[in-house]
């Protein structure tokens, strides 16, 4: 999607404050002994506050309101009644839908007290996204998103996941361009002023691999290594991209 007036540009902000709260309200709630099912029935009620609904569910009929990735879980964890334990990294990853407009955000936070390596992980894989978003201005291309999100990555030691990636999004979650978080000569579109897009550094501690769960949406790490993911979705300008998922 690109913004070309006024409207759509409140349409997608108010879309992505919708996302902002409902993570704000998530992260509060989230402390050892909570479940992800819990969560979950939290982020409903707080979307519902907003008069939206969750873009997966009514793009995918994704079986929750959000996704809730623990450790090896890189993306797409599905809510479950298992409580998170002191150490885990928990990834929340919001998608909702208003007025016909999405937007699309993931933060990592700590459970409790976490290890030495758990937070530079998280550390790490945010800072490659405040990487990213300095080269997202119009005029410049994707590639040069994805090589400022590698570099980061890659000089702290740990490792991009192979084949998952940013995106356009609009009036429905996955529009082009793909926003990869390593080169790709295939992704190297132009970004133009108003473009939508999501920066998205998915990022493990040990292999790049991964594999989907038999459940069909989660997927982990190859060998188990911890995983970490934060995501905005912005607007492309001239100078720095606007942040539409933030409050």
């Amino acid at each position: 999607m690109t913004i070309g007036s006024d409207q759509e540009f409140k349409g997608m902000r108010q879309a992505g404050l919708a996302v902002a709260y409902a993570l704000e309200t998530i992260r509060a709630a989230v402390s050892p002994g909570i479940t992800t099912l819990e969560l979950d029935r939290i982020c409903a009620k707080a979307m519902r506050e907003w008069g939206a609904q969750s873009a997966p569910k009514l793009v995918y009929n994704a079986p929750s309101w959000a996704f809730y990735s623990v450790n090896d879980v890189v993306v797409h964890g599905l809510p479950s009644s298992n409580p998170l334990k002191d150490g885990d990294l928990l990834t929340i990853d919001v998608t909702a839908e208003l007025n016909g407009f999405m937007a699309d955000a993931a933060i990592t936070v700590p459970v409790g007290e976490i290890s030495r390596k758990s937070k530079h992980l998280m550390d790490c894989t945010h800072a490659a996204l405040q990487k990213g978003l300095t080269l997202a201005q119009a005029g410049n291309r994707v590639g040069q998103i994805s090589h400022a999100v590698s570099r980061e990555i890659t000089k702290n030691g740990f490792r991009v996941v192979s084949g998952l990636s940013g995106h356009g999004i609009g009036r429905t979650i996955h529009e082009d361009p793909e926003v990869p978080n390593e080169f790709d000569k295939r992704c190297n579109a132009l970004l133009e002023e108003g473009l939508v897009i999501t920066i998205e550094p998915m990022v493990s501690a040990g292999s790049s691999r991964v594999f989907t769960h038999d459940d069909g949406w989660t997927i982990r790490t190859n060998d188990g290594s911890l995983a970490a993911h934060f995501e905005h979705t912005i607007m492309v300008t001239k100078g720095a991209p606007v942040l539409l998922t933030t409050s």
